[in-house]
């Protein structure tokens, strides 16, 4: 088969777990918005603005690039705002080529004009509603709230979602910086939401290592684990190319957990020396349920297609591996099975025939 162009994974089905809504701005609603509540920006124009996050994005530290966050979290502070953004990022997911996507932000980080909790979660519902409903369906979107790690509002959150679930919130997470900030403190908030019945993602094994992974999963019961990179430090590789995986990393491989993987963002934070370098590779070829993700857009300048297009080049991978990954994903997604499988049975396998079909 020839080599897949950006266009034949533009036009690819693709699901996406692990996507920040306050990493995916457009620079210039940025600039409009900032313009609108006088907030100063290191950048007075779009693309210029869009190059100084992408820069500082690269400096190789997670410290570093949580701080970019500060000028797009600035701008989402008023329901129109946050609706505006919402709308958007389901415009640029049908643009991308997304059938189904779990978009995650913390509603504690957009209170600071006075709106509750509840109202930004309903605001972001109406942008995501107006999208999806200007698509014709075409994108299945859900939110996923995030509580920040070094914070003690996990609890409220944990409830929050719970009280939205059947309203466009499909799960919880936790995020922000890993080292010193463990799981294990906000074991109250998981623990309500397993008597719930409910679902959680949390970052994990990005920039800290197995300790944060084996916490996730055995203190806290995470369904997937966001990133989960540093899980190769469990595994050896040889010198004749036998693999030996450790009691944890077989743990996560033989129970199926989902691994969201985020390859532009880990070479960027310095998780990962290359795309070519990145575990995703290696947990690849040995069947984890690896999925593929953006993580933050504009920090990245990434989208889906992007960081398919990336492991297409870096690997060689062809339609049927986009596929699996894409699979995988939707298998894993917070949504009740029978919608999930009918989006994989619907939309995601004959989208897939389809291009296969063509490109024979």
């Amino acid at each position: 088969m020839n080599t897949l162009t950006r266009d034949d994974v533009r036009r690819a089905p693709k699901v996406l777990l692990h996507d920040h809504l306050d990493g995916g701005l457009r620079p210039q609603t940025i600039v409009e918005l900032a313009a609108e509540i006088g907030h100063e920006l290191p950048a007075a124009d779009a693309e210029s603005l869009g190059r100084w996050f992408v820069e500082s994005a690269d400096s190789g530290s997670l410290v570093r690039y949580l701080e970019t966050f500060d000028h797009t979290v600035a701008v989402m502070q008023t329901a129109p705002a946050l609706t505006r953004v919402a709308r958007e990022c389901v415009e640029d997911m049908v643009a991308d080529g997304v059938v189904y996507a779990e978009v995650r932000y913390a509603p504690e980080q957009h209170v600071e004009e006075g709106l509750s909790l509840d109202e930004v979660v309903a605001a972001v519902q109406e942008g995501f509603d107006q999208g999806v409903a200007a698509s014709g369906g075409r994108v299945v979107v859900r939110q996923l709230l995030t509580a920040m790690r070094h914070q003690a509002r996990s609890m409220e959150i944990a409830e929050l979602a719970i009280a939205w679930r059947d309203r466009g919130v499909a799960g919880f997470d936790i995020a922000g910086a890993e080292d010193g900030f463990p799981p294990t403190r906000h074991l109250d908030a998981f623990e309500y939401l397993q008597r719930e019945n409910s679902h959680f993602t949390i970052h994990a094994g990005e920039a800290f290592g197995l300790p944060s992974i084996w916490q996730a999963i055995q203190w806290c019961g995470a369904d997937r684990l966001g990133h989960g990179v540093r899980i190769v430090d469990d595994i050896t590789v040889a010198d004749d190319g036998s693999v030996e995986l450790g009691r944890l990393a077989a743990y996560v491989r033989d129970s199926r957990i989902p691994l969201e993987m985020c390859p532009r963002s880990n070479v960027q934070t310095g998780a990962a020396a290359s795309i070519a370098e990145h575990p995703i590779g290696l947990l690849t070829r040995l069947r984890f349920r690896v999925t593929v993700n953006t993580d933050n857009r504009l920090m990245s300048q990434t989208s889906m297609t992007e960081e398919m297009t990336g492991l297409v080049e870096a690997f060689g991978y062809g339609l049927e591996d986009l596929r699996w990954f894409t699979i995988n994903a939707m298998k894993s997604a917070f949504l009740p099975f029978d919608e999930r499988l009918a989006i994989i049975d619907d939309v995601i396998k004959p989208g897939y025939a389809e291009l296969i079909s063509a490109a024979g």
